[in-house]
């Protein structure tokens, strides 16, 4: 597991207390940045920081339970039978 998803989870409870709601950049178990949103993180840090060095997280009190989301945009059904 990723040393900084480590941190993120072993210390949940006061990044919260600090960011709660935000989107927070973590490298070398650190948090670098904090945000609003998932895109603004994303584009401000790739400008300094290399891709595969740090994540971004939510953090809220429930960050860590399981959770699924499942979308499909581009969906065609076809009445031709196979």
């Amino acid at each position: 597991m990723d040393n900084n998803y480590i941190f993120f989870e072993e210390n949940l409870n006061n990044l919260v207390k600090e960011y709660d709601g935000k989107f927070v950049v973590i490298k070398d178990q650190c948090v670098i940045g904090a945000y609003d949103s998932f895109d603004k993180a994303y584009m401000e840090t790739t400008e300094t920081e290399e891709l595969g060095c740090f994540i971004i997280q939510q953090c809220t009190p429930d960050a860590l339970k399981p959770s699924a989301n499942f979308a499909w945009n581009n969906v065609a059904f076809s009445s031709v039978p196979a």
